[in-house]
Protein backbone atom coordinates (compact mmCIF):
# COMPACT_ATOMS: atom_id res chain seq x y z
CA UNK A 1 0.00 0.00 0.00
CA UNK A 2 1.17 3.50 -0.80
CA UNK A 3 0.26 6.88 0.63
CA UNK A 4 0.65 9.62 -1.94
CA UNK A 5 1.77 13.12 -1.05
CA UNK A 6 -1.28 15.27 -0.53
CA UNK A 7 -1.31 18.65 -2.23
CA UNK A 8 -1.37 21.58 0.23
CA UNK A 9 -4.79 22.94 1.11
CA UNK A 10 -6.70 19.90 -0.17
CA UNK A 11 -9.61 19.40 2.23
CA UNK A 12 -11.30 16.05 3.00
CA UNK A 13 -14.41 17.25 1.13
CA UNK A 14 -12.27 18.01 -1.90
CA UNK A 15 -10.63 14.58 -1.68
CA UNK A 16 -14.04 12.89 -1.64
CA UNK A 17 -15.15 14.95 -4.64
CA UNK A 18 -12.05 14.11 -6.66
CA UNK A 19 -12.38 10.44 -5.72
CA UNK A 20 -15.92 10.51 -7.13
CA UNK A 21 -14.23 11.25 -10.47
CA UNK A 22 -16.76 13.83 -11.64
CA UNK A 23 -15.51 13.59 -15.23
CA UNK A 24 -16.74 9.99 -15.40
CA UNK A 25 -20.26 10.86 -14.26
CA UNK A 26 -21.04 11.56 -17.92
CA UNK A 27 -21.06 7.77 -18.31
CA UNK A 28 -24.05 7.55 -15.95
CA UNK A 29 -26.10 10.65 -16.82
CA UNK A 30 -25.76 10.49 -20.62
CA UNK A 31 -27.36 7.06 -21.23
CA UNK A 32 -30.33 8.00 -19.04
CA UNK A 33 -30.81 11.14 -21.12
CA UNK A 34 -30.59 9.17 -24.36
CA UNK A 35 -32.99 6.50 -23.13
CA UNK A 36 -35.47 9.11 -21.94
CA UNK A 37 -35.28 10.89 -25.31
CA UNK A 38 -36.11 7.60 -27.03
CA UNK A 39 -39.08 7.03 -24.72
CA UNK A 40 -40.32 10.58 -25.35
CA UNK A 41 -39.90 10.14 -29.11
CA UNK A 42 -42.10 7.05 -28.94
CA UNK A 43 -44.67 8.67 -26.65
CA UNK A 44 -43.85 6.71 -23.51
CA UNK A 45 -41.75 9.03 -21.35
CA UNK A 46 -42.65 9.01 -17.64
CA UNK A 47 -41.05 11.33 -15.10
CA UNK A 48 -40.76 9.14 -11.98
CA UNK A 49 -39.29 6.03 -13.64
CA UNK A 50 -36.88 8.28 -15.53
CA UNK A 51 -35.72 9.99 -12.34
CA UNK A 52 -35.37 6.63 -10.58
CA UNK A 53 -33.24 5.35 -13.47
CA UNK A 54 -31.02 8.44 -13.12
CA UNK A 55 -30.54 7.82 -9.38
CA UNK A 56 -29.63 4.19 -10.02
CA UNK A 57 -27.16 5.10 -12.76
CA UNK A 58 -25.38 7.83 -10.78
CA UNK A 59 -25.27 5.71 -7.60
CA UNK A 60 -23.80 2.81 -9.57
CA UNK A 61 -21.14 5.04 -11.12
CA UNK A 62 -20.16 6.46 -7.73
CA UNK A 63 -20.11 2.97 -6.24
CA UNK A 64 -17.79 1.71 -8.97
CA UNK A 65 -15.52 4.75 -8.59
CA UNK A 66 -15.18 4.39 -4.82
CA UNK A 67 -14.81 0.61 -5.06
CA UNK A 68 -12.05 1.07 -7.63
CA UNK A 69 -10.39 3.69 -5.40
CA UNK A 70 -10.37 1.31 -2.43
CA UNK A 71 -9.38 -1.85 -4.29
CA UNK A 72 -6.57 -0.21 -6.26
CA UNK A 73 -5.13 1.11 -3.00
CA UNK A 74 -5.31 -2.27 -1.30
CA UNK A 75 -3.68 -3.98 -4.29
CA UNK A 76 -0.92 -1.35 -4.53
CA UNK A 77 -1.98 0.03 -7.91
CA UNK A 78 -2.11 3.64 -6.65
CA UNK A 79 1.53 4.65 -6.35
CA UNK A 80 3.17 8.07 -5.97
CA UNK A 81 4.07 7.87 -9.70
CA UNK A 82 0.44 7.91 -10.76
CA UNK A 83 -0.71 11.09 -12.54
CA UNK A 84 -4.33 12.09 -12.15
CA UNK A 85 -6.90 13.17 -9.57
CA UNK A 86 -6.18 12.37 -5.93
CA UNK A 87 -7.56 9.03 -4.76
CA UNK A 88 -9.30 9.02 -1.40
CA UNK A 89 -7.87 5.81 0.06
CA UNK A 90 -4.32 6.69 -1.00
CA UNK A 91 -4.54 10.34 0.07
CA UNK A 92 -3.77 9.81 3.75
CA UNK A 93 -6.79 11.98 4.57
CA UNK A 94 -9.61 9.43 4.29
CA UNK A 95 -9.37 5.99 5.90
CA UNK A 96 -9.55 3.19 3.30
CA UNK A 97 -12.36 1.54 5.27
CA UNK A 98 -14.48 4.66 4.85
CA UNK A 99 -13.94 4.56 1.10
CA UNK A 100 -15.09 0.94 1.01
CA UNK A 101 -18.12 1.88 3.14
CA UNK A 102 -18.93 4.70 0.71
CA UNK A 103 -18.80 2.24 -2.19
CA UNK A 104 -21.19 -0.14 -0.42
CA UNK A 105 -23.50 2.75 0.48
CA UNK A 106 -23.69 3.85 -3.15
CA UNK A 107 -24.33 0.30 -4.32
CA UNK A 108 -26.99 0.04 -1.59
CA UNK A 109 -28.79 3.15 -2.87
CA UNK A 110 -28.67 1.78 -6.42
CA UNK A 111 -30.01 -1.58 -5.23
CA UNK A 112 -32.79 -0.04 -3.13
CA UNK A 113 -34.06 2.36 -5.79
CA UNK A 114 -33.53 -0.23 -8.51
CA UNK A 115 -35.56 -2.81 -6.60
CA UNK A 116 -38.45 -0.39 -6.21
CA UNK A 117 -38.27 0.52 -9.88
CA UNK A 118 -38.17 -3.14 -10.93
CA UNK A 119 -41.16 -4.09 -8.78
CA UNK A 120 -43.11 -1.14 -10.18
CA UNK A 121 -42.34 -2.05 -13.80
CA UNK A 122 -40.91 -5.51 -14.46
CA UNK A 123 -39.53 -7.81 -11.75
CA UNK A 124 -37.14 -9.41 -14.25
CA UNK A 125 -35.07 -6.24 -14.08
CA UNK A 126 -34.00 -7.40 -10.61
CA UNK A 127 -31.72 -9.95 -12.29
CA UNK A 128 -29.98 -7.23 -14.29
CA UNK A 129 -29.66 -5.15 -11.13
CA UNK A 130 -27.99 -7.93 -9.15
CA UNK A 131 -25.57 -8.56 -12.00
CA UNK A 132 -24.76 -4.85 -12.26
CA UNK A 133 -23.97 -4.46 -8.55
CA UNK A 134 -21.87 -7.64 -8.51
CA UNK A 135 -19.99 -6.53 -11.62
CA UNK A 136 -19.43 -3.08 -10.11
CA UNK A 137 -17.66 -4.50 -7.06
CA UNK A 138 -15.80 -7.31 -8.85
CA UNK A 139 -14.38 -4.89 -11.44
CA UNK A 140 -11.36 -4.31 -9.19
CA UNK A 141 -12.50 -6.13 -6.03
CA UNK A 142 -12.77 -9.76 -5.03
CA UNK A 143 -10.18 -12.51 -5.49
CA UNK A 144 -10.01 -12.27 -9.32
CA UNK A 145 -10.93 -8.73 -10.44
CA UNK A 146 -11.79 -8.79 -14.12
CA UNK A 147 -10.66 -5.15 -14.53
CA UNK A 148 -7.14 -6.44 -13.88
CA UNK A 149 -7.61 -9.02 -16.63
CA UNK A 150 -8.44 -6.55 -19.40
CA UNK A 151 -12.22 -7.05 -19.35
CA UNK A 152 -13.26 -3.66 -17.97
CA UNK A 153 -14.44 -2.40 -21.35
CA UNK A 154 -16.90 -5.28 -21.66
CA UNK A 155 -18.48 -4.34 -18.31
CA UNK A 156 -18.64 -0.66 -19.23
CA UNK A 157 -20.21 -1.27 -22.65
CA UNK A 158 -22.86 -3.64 -21.30
CA UNK A 159 -23.82 -1.85 -18.08
CA UNK A 160 -23.06 1.83 -18.75
CA UNK A 161 -24.07 1.63 -22.39
CA UNK A 162 -26.68 -0.91 -23.40
CA UNK A 163 -28.30 -1.68 -20.05
CA UNK A 164 -28.40 1.92 -18.81
CA UNK A 165 -29.88 3.28 -22.04
CA UNK A 166 -32.22 0.45 -23.00
CA UNK A 167 -33.24 -0.01 -19.35
CA UNK A 168 -34.11 3.67 -18.99
CA UNK A 169 -36.32 3.56 -22.07
CA UNK A 170 -37.83 0.23 -20.99
CA UNK A 171 -38.93 1.30 -17.50
CA UNK A 172 -40.75 4.25 -19.07
CA UNK A 173 -42.45 2.63 -22.07
CA UNK A 174 -42.30 -1.05 -21.04
CA UNK A 175 -41.04 -2.31 -24.36
CA UNK A 176 -37.69 -2.94 -25.99
CA UNK A 177 -36.82 -0.35 -28.60
CA UNK A 178 -34.33 -0.76 -31.47
CA UNK A 179 -33.72 2.99 -31.31
CA UNK A 180 -32.74 2.63 -27.65
CA UNK A 181 -30.32 -0.14 -28.61
CA UNK A 182 -28.72 2.16 -31.20
CA UNK A 183 -28.41 4.91 -28.59
CA UNK A 184 -27.15 2.41 -26.04
CA UNK A 185 -24.39 1.27 -28.39
CA UNK A 186 -23.31 4.89 -28.91
CA UNK A 187 -23.22 5.49 -25.16
CA UNK A 188 -21.40 2.22 -24.60
CA UNK A 189 -18.71 3.04 -27.16
CA UNK A 190 -18.18 6.49 -25.63
CA UNK A 191 -18.11 5.15 -22.06
CA UNK A 192 -15.51 2.61 -23.18
CA UNK A 193 -13.55 5.46 -24.77
CA UNK A 194 -13.45 7.22 -21.39
CA UNK A 195 -12.06 4.07 -19.78
CA UNK A 196 -9.55 3.54 -22.58
CA UNK A 197 -8.16 7.08 -22.26
CA UNK A 198 -7.97 6.66 -18.48
CA UNK A 199 -6.08 3.38 -18.82
CA UNK A 200 -3.87 4.77 -21.59
CA UNK A 201 -2.66 7.40 -19.13
CA UNK A 202 -1.97 4.74 -16.48
CA UNK A 203 -0.26 2.10 -18.64
CA UNK A 204 3.14 2.42 -16.94
CA UNK A 205 1.90 2.47 -13.35
CA UNK A 206 -0.75 -0.22 -13.96
CA UNK A 207 1.81 -2.55 -15.53
CA UNK A 208 4.13 -1.96 -12.60
CA UNK A 209 1.36 -2.89 -10.16
CA UNK A 210 0.34 -6.00 -12.11
CA UNK A 211 -2.92 -4.44 -13.28
CA UNK A 212 -3.28 -5.97 -16.74
CA UNK A 213 -5.86 -3.65 -18.23
CA UNK A 214 -6.67 -3.89 -21.93
CA UNK A 215 -4.43 -0.85 -22.48
CA UNK A 216 -1.52 -2.60 -20.76
CA UNK A 217 -2.07 -5.69 -22.88
CA UNK A 218 -2.34 -3.76 -26.14
CA UNK A 219 0.34 -1.17 -25.52
CA UNK A 220 0.07 2.58 -26.26
CA UNK A 221 -0.07 2.42 -30.07
CA UNK A 222 -2.82 -0.17 -30.35
CA UNK A 223 -4.71 1.38 -27.43
CA UNK A 224 -4.84 4.66 -29.37
CA UNK A 225 -6.12 2.72 -32.40
CA UNK A 226 -8.82 1.18 -30.21
CA UNK A 227 -9.82 4.66 -29.03
CA UNK A 228 -10.19 5.84 -32.65
CA UNK A 229 -12.33 2.78 -33.42
CA UNK A 230 -14.59 3.37 -30.41
CA UNK A 231 -15.12 7.05 -31.22
CA UNK A 232 -15.79 6.23 -34.87
CA UNK A 233 -18.27 3.51 -33.93
CA UNK A 234 -20.12 5.94 -31.65
CA UNK A 235 -20.48 8.45 -34.48
CA UNK A 236 -21.70 5.74 -36.85
CA UNK A 237 -24.57 4.80 -34.52
CA UNK A 238 -26.42 7.94 -35.60
CA UNK A 239 -26.43 7.22 -39.36
CA UNK A 240 -27.19 3.58 -38.56
CA UNK A 241 -30.34 4.65 -36.69
CA UNK A 242 -31.33 6.87 -39.62
CA UNK A 243 -30.51 4.27 -42.26
CA UNK A 244 -32.63 1.66 -40.48
CA UNK A 245 -35.56 4.06 -40.34
CA UNK A 246 -35.56 4.24 -36.54
CA UNK A 247 -35.64 8.05 -36.45
CA UNK A 248 -35.74 11.06 -38.76
CA UNK A 249 -32.84 12.87 -40.40
CA UNK A 250 -32.16 15.02 -37.34
CA UNK A 251 -30.78 11.95 -35.56
CA UNK A 252 -27.71 12.58 -37.73
CA UNK A 253 -26.86 15.70 -35.69
CA UNK A 254 -24.21 13.91 -33.56
CA UNK A 255 -22.05 13.85 -36.70
CA UNK A 256 -21.44 17.53 -35.94
CA UNK A 257 -19.15 16.32 -33.14
CA UNK A 258 -16.53 15.15 -35.63
CA UNK A 259 -14.30 18.13 -34.78
CA UNK A 260 -14.45 17.33 -31.05
CA UNK A 261 -13.66 13.69 -31.81
CA UNK A 262 -10.60 14.82 -33.75
CA UNK A 263 -9.52 16.92 -30.78
CA UNK A 264 -9.71 13.95 -28.42
CA UNK A 265 -7.71 11.81 -30.84
CA UNK A 266 -5.00 14.47 -31.11
CA UNK A 267 -4.77 14.82 -27.32
CA UNK A 268 -4.59 11.06 -26.88
CA UNK A 269 -1.48 10.98 -29.07
CA UNK A 270 0.41 12.86 -26.32
CA UNK A 271 2.88 11.07 -24.11
CA UNK A 272 2.55 13.59 -21.27
CA UNK A 273 0.16 12.05 -18.70
CA UNK A 274 -1.16 15.52 -17.84
CA UNK A 275 -2.33 16.00 -21.43
CA UNK A 276 -4.00 12.60 -21.22
CA UNK A 277 -5.89 13.86 -18.15
CA UNK A 278 -7.20 16.64 -20.40
CA UNK A 279 -8.06 14.05 -23.06
CA UNK A 280 -10.06 12.14 -20.45
CA UNK A 281 -12.08 15.23 -19.57
CA UNK A 282 -12.70 16.00 -23.23
CA UNK A 283 -13.88 12.44 -23.87
CA UNK A 284 -16.36 12.71 -20.99
CA UNK A 285 -17.57 16.05 -22.35
CA UNK A 286 -17.95 14.42 -25.75
CA UNK A 287 -20.34 11.82 -24.33
CA UNK A 288 -22.44 14.53 -22.70
CA UNK A 289 -22.59 16.55 -25.92
CA UNK A 290 -23.49 13.43 -27.90
CA UNK A 291 -26.35 12.67 -25.52
CA UNK A 292 -27.65 16.24 -25.69
CA UNK A 293 -27.43 16.47 -29.47
CA UNK A 294 -28.94 12.99 -29.88
CA UNK A 295 -31.84 14.09 -27.68
CA UNK A 296 -32.43 17.19 -29.80
CA UNK A 297 -32.22 15.16 -32.99
CA UNK A 298 -34.58 12.42 -31.83
CA UNK A 299 -37.16 14.88 -30.50
CA UNK A 300 -36.98 17.31 -33.44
Amino acid sequence: MNIVALRPGLSPARVWWLAARPATLAASVSPVLVGTAVAAHQGGARLLPGLAALVVAVAMQLGVNYANDYSDFVRGADTPRRVGPVRAAASGVVAPGRVRAAAFACFGVAALVGTGLSLATDWRLLIAGVLAVAAGWLYTGGPRPYGYAGLGEVFVFVFFGLLATVGTAYVQELRLSPLAVAGGCAMGFLACAILVVNNLRDIATDAEAGKRTLAVRLGPRRTRSLLVALLGAALLCAPAAFGLGLAGRFVLLPLLLLVQVGGVIRLSAATDPKLLVTALKRTAELEIWYALIWTIGVLA
